[in-house]
Parts: C-alpha cells; sequence; structure tokens
C-alpha cells in the first residue's frame, strides 16, 4: 500500500497538538526520539519542532548542523532564533576530494599537509563544543536537534573540549531531513520545514488524517 506524507502548516499543528491532549477520541502513542505522535503502524504525525504537548513553554533548543568542512549552530526559543554561528576548516584533500578523516581510515598514513588537515579539524571540532558548551551553561536545553555523519562524531565526542551532551543523549532529536549544506542558509531553510506538521501515513488511512485536520482546524 502506497505511503502518503501531507505537511501541515505551524498554527494548524500546534492547535492540534494542544487539542489532542484534551481529548479522548484520538488515542495516541508520543515517540519521544522522533517527536512524532503514532496513532497506529500505519499512521504518524511529527510534531513542529519546539512544540510540547500540554505545555505552553517556549522549548529552548540548539540546532546543530555538522560536516567535513562546516558547521552551523543556533539556539532557538521556540520559533525564534537568539543566536547563531558557523565554522569552517580546511578538512578535504582537494585533488581527491575526499575528506581527510576518511582519506586516513582508507590509507591509514599521514604527510605533512594531511597532518595539518587533520590538526585543522580537530581545532574545529574544539571550537564547536566550546560554542555548545556555552549554550547549555547559560540556558536549559530542552531539546538537541542534530546532523552530523557518522565518521565524523568520534571527533565530536572524543575531542579535549567535551561534548555538553553524549551520543545516547534522550535529548537528541535527528534531523529527517536530508542535509545539502552545514551553512546558516540550510540551517534556517531546515528549521522553517520543521515548523511545520507532517502526517507519515499509508493510503487506506486518508479519511482518518482528515479528520484529525478538521480537529486542529
Amino acid at each position: 500500500m502506497e505511503q502518503l506524507s501531507r505537511n501541515i502548516p505551524n498554527q494548524l499543528a500546534v492547535n492540534l497538538a494542544h487539542k489532542l491532549t484534551s481529548s479522548d477520541d484520538f488515542p495516541f502513542e508520543y515517540d519521544h526520539e522522533k517527536h512524532r505522535l503514532i496513532f497506529n503502524e500505519d499512521l504518524s504525525f511529527r510534531l513542529p519542532i519546539g512544540t510540547t504537548l500540554g505545555n505552553e513553554k517556549k522549548l529552548k533548543y540548539v540546532f546543530i548542523l555538522i560536516q567535513t568542512e562546516s558547521c552551523s549552530i543556533g539556539y532557538y526559543e521556540g520559533a525564534d532564533l537568539v543566536s547563531h554561528k558557523v565554522y569552517g576548516t580546511y578538512g578535504v584533500r582537494k585533488k581527491q576530494g575526499k575528506s581527510q578523516i576518511k582519506y586516513l581510515k582508507t590509507r591509514g598514513k599521514s604527510k605533512a599537509g594531511s597532518r595539518v588537515r587533520l590538526g585543522n579539524t580537530i581545532s574545529f571540532f574544539e571550537k564547536i563544543n566550546t560554542r555548545l558548551q556555552e549554550h547549555f551553561k547559560e540556558n536549559q536545553i530542552d531539546r538537541i536537534v542534530f546532523s552530523c555523519s557518522k565518521i565524523l562524531l568520534p571527533y565530536l565526542f572524543g575531542s579535549k573540549v567535551n561534548c555538553p551532551f553524549d551520543k545516547k543523549d534522550e535529548r537528541i532529536y535527528k534531523i529527517p531531513k536530508h542535509i545539502n549544506h552545514a551553512n546558516h542558509e540550510e540551517m534556517i531553510k531546515l528549521h522553517k520545514e520543521l515548523q511545520r506538521g507532517e502526517f507519515i501515513y499509508k493510503s487506506d488511512q486518508e479519511e482518518f488524517v482528515e479528520s484529525l485536520i478538521q480537529l486542529g482546524s
């Protein structure tokens, strides 16, 4: 059976989330990891980022995009971007277009230029973690909106400047979208997309989806 998706505008999605908490007509389970409501195995509803169930407070969260040579970190309160920082480094072998981390993993040896690139990568993650520590020290972070390649995770969590959360932190929300670039523009674009709600459902759930949308209207 065909799987469908349907985006829901932010205000409608927020209204729906609040009404569902005060109604027994549409039972659901909340999946904290993916920030979604599960009605049955064929229908789920991803909540807008920053939205809580039955709580009017603004969520405080960091928005982290990390790729080999760039990183974008934003701190949000609800839908509002409070602060933002972009970091870049020289970590790619230009002729091959391959990151120094991937090169070392496949070749196992490093020349002088390679060591410089690797050193830049290590410094890159130290700067990232320093920035994150500042956010976590100054604010009570409710969620960690996160995208980072698996090959880079050991550098983030193994840096001599400690990451203020670990890879099993229950606050982590892995961004369910493709990341083109780890820059400010991409972060704003992704945040806008995640501000919408999204139904994921099989085609035979269409009528149920319509009834839920009417509840939020």
